[in-house]
């Protein structure tokens, strides 16, 4: 795996997150009557695009979806702060770093079998 390769996945794993995150939280302000029901329709969209990025990596999708939890860990925690206003506190912020740790351990202990 190049550097190239390793950086357009990484664009692919936020943007696979975004779409996540994005998708539940229309939902979730459905939920919290905040929102009419059209809101469903591109809460759907977001996480039928989810699904379809997940799909467009080559490695083992176990390992694509081990190493895809810490980027979305730590897009959900980017997203508590921009879009949420909560201050991420220092036991969210260690969270997020020992899981992209362990992701990446998975993602390079794997670099050169892909």
């Amino acid at each position: 795996m190049s550097m190239t390769t390793l950086m357009q996945t990484m664009g692919l794993f936020t943007l696979t997150a975004a779409a996540e995150i994005l998708g539940c939280w229309l939902v979730r302000l459905l939920a919290r009557h905040q929102a009419s029901a059209w809101w469903l329709l591109p809460a759907a969209i977001s996480l039928a695009a989810f699904a379809w990025l997940l799909t467009l990596h080559p490695a083992a999708s176990g390992r694509v979806y081990a190493s895809y939890g810490g980027v979305y860990v730590a897009c959900a925690i980017l997203w508590l702060w921009a879009v949420d206003g909560v201050q991420p506190n220092r036991y969210d912020l260690l969270g997020t770093a020992v899981i992209l740790l362990g992701a990446s351990i998975i993602v390079i202990g794997n670099w050169s079998r892909t």
